[in-house]
């Protein structure tokens, strides 16, 4: 796997989208550091990624706790890659949004990037090099009314990290955003209804690791269901609204971690 960045971290690793990614990096002469709140499962993508001769630190630790969040990666001496991938999700199922949960999901998905990135960038500038790749969602483009607080959580870390790219480029540092469709994770695993082009977690990541490679600035995928969002989001609310009425809700419980 040559081109590969050699030193890489990456949250939310113990499941899903994150574990996926750390196991097909891992190789002899990457370095893997790790988060994520589950330390069994944290510890099992480990075990598989040094079994491939990876280099692996991990890191329990809640996305949410910013102080040891910051910490622990401004001890880092050298990063070539960054994944902000960690965030949850819920909807409006059972009787719509609490406050608690939005609250949650906004402090999960926007201030979890948020303090990943920023002490990331901070190695960066020092090195004059690395890439950050920023975990949104196509939800990210048209607020769902199943999922109000997370479509809003994944639009605003989108469009900061679109518009942190260009301020990035003066460091010698580069950014993408990654909008992906449905994947099927622990995640999805309890959506009751139909999601269209759902794919599987392997090759989600293997997409994702190909076209970081050459650093664009948007990574959204599958192309069918980002092309009729895409339309979706151009057309005026009073022909969108009807249609998305007639969605399924999103279950509402306790939030669903990445």
């Amino acid at each position: 796997m040559s081109g590969l960045p050699n030193k890489i971290l990456i949250t939310g690793a113990s499941s899903g989208i994150g574990a996926e990614l750390a196991t097909q990096y891992a190789a002899e002469g990457i370095t893997l550091y790790l988060t994520a709140r589950n330390e069994k499962r944290l510890k099992e993508v480990k075990k598989a990624c040094t079994e491939k001769n990876a280099k692996v630190h991990i890191k329990i630790l809640d996305i949410k706790d910013k102080a040891e969040l910051t910490k622990w990666i401004s001890s880092i001496d050298e990063l070539d890659l960054v994944i902000a991938n960690a965030g949850i999700s819920a909807g409006t199922g059972g009787g719509g949004e609490s406050v608690e949960q939005v609250e949650n999901i906004f402090i999960t998905n926007i201030d979890g990037v948020i303090h990943t990135i920023h002490p990331a960038i901070d190695i960066m500038k020092k090195q004059k090099s690395g890439q950050i790749a920023i975990i949104s969602s196509l939800a990210g483009y048209r607020g769902l009314p199943s999922s109000p607080a997370y479509s809003a959580s994944k639009a605003a870390v989108r469009v900061y990290g679109e518009a942190l790219r260009g301020t990035l480029q003066k460091d010698g540092i580069k950014l993408s955003v990654i909008t992906p469709g449905y994947i099927k994770t622990p995640m999805t695993d309890v959506n009751d209804f139909p999601m269209p082009f759902l794919m599987n977690v392997e090759k989600a990541a293997s997409i994702i690791i190909k076209r970081l490679k050459k650093n664009p600035a948007r990574i959204a995928f599958p192309f069918p269901l980002y092309f009729v969002i895409w339309l979706v989001s151009c057309l005026p609310p009073f022909i969108t609204d009807p249609i998305f009425a007639r969605l399924p809700e999103k279950p509402s419980q306790k939030p669903s971690c990445d």
